[in-house]
C-alpha cells in the first residue's frame, strides 16, 4: 500500500508539471506579439534577467549585463516638423499677397504681413523602446506628436524612416513602426513588483548624446504631478531619482534584470534639466495601453464615475457629509455616464470591498 502511495504523488506531481508546462507554452505562443514577447531575443542571451538580481548579502551590484542586454533595445528618435505658414487673425490681409506671394512679401517688408506667419522648420529628438523583433517601438506622445517626419537610429547607428501608428495624450504614449525584422526587442517586466529603494537603471540619448546609461534607486511610486494632457489624463509614475534629461523622454527604466519596467517621461527640476527626480510610466500601463493602440487605434477606457472626498478632509466636514470611519471609499458623487452609476453605485455609499 505504501509504495503504491508513493507512486500515486510521483505520478500526480508529474501530471501537474506537465499541465503546468502547457499551460505556460500555450500562453506564451503567441508569435512576435509584444504584448506576449514569448521568444527570448538574443541580445538576452548572456544576461542575468532570470536570475534575482540582487545576489548574495554585501555582493557589489553589477549592471553591467543589463545594461549589455538592453542598449541594443533602445533607439534615438529624431522628428522633423515642417515648415508652416500661421493666419495670425489679425482683420487686415494684405492685398498684395495674391499678387507677390508672401514669402517675397517677407523678405521686403518683414514677418507678419497680411496677417500671416511664416514657422521655420523644427527639429527634435527623444528616445524609445523595441516591443518587438518585426520594429514595432514604445514612446512618449510628445516625442512624436505633430512630427511630419520620424526617424529612428538604432545603437549601431543604423537609420530607420518611422510612422506613427497611433498615440494618447492622455497617458502621454505613443507606437511607432519601422520596416525592419528580427530585431532585438526590450523583455517586459511587472512594473508591480517594483520596491521603493530597488536598483534601476535610466537608458536613453538625453541631450542628443550618443546611447547613455544612469542609476538610481526607485524612490517612490503611484506619483501624480499634474503633466500629462488630454481627456481624463491618467498618471501614476515611478519616481526615480536615476538621472534623466531632455531627449531621454521615451527611453528605458530597466531593473537590474535588464527588464522594462517604465518609460522614462518627465523630470522635476527648475531649470529643465535632471535636478534629482525622474518619472517613468509604468509598464504594466504602457502594456495595456500599447495593446489597445495596435488593437483599435485608440485607448480602450473603462470609466468608473465616482468622486470620494480626499483622506485629509477634517472631521466636521466628515460628519457633515456623513463619512463612516475604517478602510474603504466613502462615494460623495456619481457620474451619470459612468459605470458605478449602471453597476448601482450610490451617493453615499461606502465601499469596503469589491468582489467579495
Amino acid at each position: 500500500m505504501k509504495t503504491k502511495n508513493i507512486l500515486l504523488s510521483v505520478l500526480i506531481s508529474a501530471l501537474t508539471t506537465l499541465a503546468v508546462i502547457f499551460a505556460y507554452n500555450k500562453f506564451n505562443n503567441n508569435g512576435n506579439n509584444p504584448n506576449f514577447q514569448s521568444s527570448i531575443p538574443t541580445n538576452y542571451k548572456y544576461a542575468g534577467f532570470l536570475d534575482s538580481g540582487y545576489g548574495p548579502a554585501g555582493a557589489p551590484v553589477d549592471f553591467t549585463q543589463a545594461a549589455a542586454a538592453a542598449i541594443p533595445t533602445v533607439v534615438h528618435i529624431k522628428t522633423l516638423t515642417n515648415a508652416k505658414t500661421v493666419n495670425n487673425n489679425l482683420p487686415q490681409q494684405n492685398p498684395f499677397s495674391d499678387l507677390f506671394g508672401d514669402d517675397l512679401l517677407n523678405q521686403l517688408f518683414g514677418q507678419g504681413g497680411g496677417g500671416r506667419q511664416r514657422i521655420l522648420p523644427e527639429r527634435a529628438f527623444g528616445s524609445g523602446v523595441i516591443i518587438s523583433s518585426d520594429g514595432y517601438i514604445v514612446t512618449n506622445n510628445h516625442v512624436v506628436a505633430g512630427a511630419d517626419k520620424v526617424s529612428v537610429t538604432m545603437s549601431n547607428m543604423k537609420t530607420y524612416t518611422a510612422k506613427v501608428i497611433a498615440a494618447d495624450p492622455s497617458y502621454d504614449l505613443a507606437v511607432v513602426k519601422v520596416d525592419a525584422k528580427n530585431l532585438p526587442f526590450m523583455l517586459y517586466g511587472n512594473s508591480a513588483d517594483t520596491k521603493i529603494g530597488q536598483w534601476v537603471l535610466a537608458i536613453g540619448y538625453p541631450l542628443n548624446l550618443d546611447v547613455t546609461v544612469t542609476a538610481g534607486i526607485v524612490s517612490a511610486k503611484s506619483r501624480s504631478i499634474g503633466i500629462n494632457k488630454g481627456d481624463r489624463p491618467i498618471e501614476s509614475f515611478i519616481q526615480t531619482d536615476a538621472a534623466v534629461n531632455p531627449g531621454n523622454s521615451g527611453g528605458a527604466l530597466i531593473n537590474t534584470n535588464g527588464e522594462l519596467i517604465g518609460i522614462n517621461s518627465a523630470i522635476a527640476s527648475p531649470t529643465g534639466s535632471y535636478a534629482g527626480y525622474s518619472y517613468a510610466i509604468p509598464v504594466n500601463i504602457v502594456k495595456k495601453i500599447v495593446s489597445d493602440l495596435m488593437k483599435f487605434g485608440t485607448v480602450q477606457r473603462a470609466y468608473l464615475g465616482i468622486s470620494y472626498p480626499p483622506d485629509d478632509l477634517p472631521e466636521e466636514k466628515k460628519k457633515e457629509l456623513g463619512v463612516k470611519d475604517g478602510a474603504g471609499v466613502f462615494i460623495n458623487g456619481v457620474a451619470d455616464d459612468g459605470a458605478a452609476k449602471q453597476g448601482g453605485i450610490q451617493k453615499g455609499d461606502f465601499i469596503t470591498k469589491i468582489n467579495g
